[in-house]
């Protein structure tokens, strides 16, 4: 990745269209221009100039029509950049548009049966750990880190750790919802997201002067980012936890997490886990401000199929006035296509639920079974002698481990459905080559 090209400087663009034209030229065409092209796009001007141009206008006419179209709805931030100046945004009516429907979606979602959703969270919650590790370097499969985590075991090497790490400060997140933000809870989440990852003086403590800490592009050719001074941290800080807990702004709380996501990301007050320590407080507001059913979307999934773009949005707002509605627009993208996959998710499951009683499968037993022994008795008609542990049974479905037990030793000893078996001190249970047959006969 490499830094866009610069945009036009916008008083210099206005002072030669109304020489080129006349100022009847900029109230008759540029007036018409929008802050978001015709297909809802937030465009910086490394895009624009290479599209073709409304209104038979040229390029620098419609980038100049764009940002006056921008700054009239735009509004200050009170945060600035490293040389002073203010950060930005604005939300053009299909941002607002967006945001309406998210919160119709999330809404909706909160009528999701209770043990359907504590399900999708549990998963969403390792998701996120796994993919916000992999984003910042991670090198473990996911299938390797989804197993630790089910089965609890300790971390066997860094990339294991960090994964461990997130998993376990996502967690706490729910504990300190009710809580204010202090710099101290900033420092203390990335402590735990770091634990055995840095060298000790380094977790949960601010960078500091003697840190070369800056972003450079993949080739390591050009600088992408340099953070603000060590000796501002401490100012820069307190100024986002005071944003995050200041109620009588009247922001949307999900712009309000996607703004403070970016300014951690922007000051980087850590030598490392900047990252992973944003996209945590980006949940915490959420939680934060009761948006229960979105905590666990795994943001992290989808940013890093997307790691380009997620780069991109960092890099426009910096090199167009300090413009945040680029980061803005490209979350509220990501979440939209978060709560599009938690809608997919829960029809998937009916899907397969309703197949599976259609089919005879378990139709002779499901009046019997709670949800989650539906859920498992569907997953081990497709994974033959696949094996289930009570903790890893507890884990997934966020139950305690005494009722994963009275789940699984149900399915074992009164129904004969799965294969009960010692694995050391510990029971596991495993989906028999015969299970339909068995299902027949319940």
């Amino acid at each position: 990745m490499k830094k866009p090209e610069m945009p036009p400087e916008t008083n210099k663009l206005f002072v030669d269209v109304i020489e080129k034209h006349s100022p009847i030229f900029v109230v008759e065409k540029l007036t018409l221009i929008e802050p978001m092209d015709s297909k809802g796009r937030y465009l910086h001007w490394a895009e624009l100039r290479h599209k073709p141009a409304p209104f038979g206008l040229t390029n620098e006419e419609w980038w100049l029509g764009t940002k006056l179209a921008r700054q009239f709805i735009s509004e200050n931030l009170p945060f600035k950049n490293i040389t002073n100046e203010y950060f930005t945004y604005c939300i053009p009516k299909p941002l607002y548009l967006l945001i309406e429907e998210l919160q119709s979606k999330i809404d909706e979602l909160k009528e999701t049966s209770s043990s359907m959703r504590k399900q999708y969270l549990a998963s969403c919650l390792r998701e996120e750990a796994i993919s916000s590790s992999q984003l910042e370097g991670a090198s473990t499969t996911r299938l390797i880190a989804k197993q630790m985590l089910l089965e609890e075991r300790a971390p066997v090497d860094k990339s294991e750790q960090m994964i461990f790490n997130n998993y376990h400060a996502l967690e706490l997140l729910k504990e300190l919802k009710d809580e204010q933000l202090t710099p101290q809870t900033i420092c203390h989440i990335h402590f735990l997201l770091v634990e055995n990852t840095l060298d000790e003086d380094k977790t949960g403590a601010y960078r500091t002067e003697n840190d070369n800490v800056i972003i450079m592009d993949h080739l390591q050719s050009g600088v992408l980012h340099n953070p603000p001074p060590a000796k501002e941290l401490q100012a820069r800080i307190k100024s986002i936890c005071d944003f995050a807990n200041d109620n009588e702004t009247k922001i949307h709380p999900i712009i309000k997490a996607i703004i403070i996501h970016f300014m951690l990301a922007y000051d980087h007050p850590f030598v490392d886990g900047n990252g992973r320590t944003a996209r945590a407080l980006f949940y915490w507001v959420l939680i934060n401000h009761n948006y229960h059913v979105m905590e666990f979307f795994s943001i992290s999934k989808i940013l890093k199929e997307k790691r380009t773009a997620y780069g991109k949005a960092f890099l426009f707002t910096e090199t167009d006035s300090n413009d945040m509605t680029y980061f803005i627009s490209h979350q509220l993208d990501i979440l939209k296509q978060s709560v599009q996959a938690f809608e997919e998710y829960i029809e998937r499951k009916k899907d397969a639920r309703e197949e599976a009683l259609i089919s005879g499968s378990i139709s002779n037993i499901s009046d019997k079974l709670n949800v989650r022994q539906l859920e498992l008795l569907i997953h081990a008609l497709e994974h033959y002698r696949f094996t289930y542990s009570i903790p890893a049974h507890a884990k997934a479905h966020g139950i305690t481990t005494e009722t994963a037990r009275k789940d699984l030793l149900q399915l074992s000893d009164k129904y004969n459905l799965l294969k009960k078996f010692k694995d050391g001190r510990s029971y596991v249970f495993m989906s028999p080559p015969d299970l339909v047959e068995r299902l027949s006969k319940t």
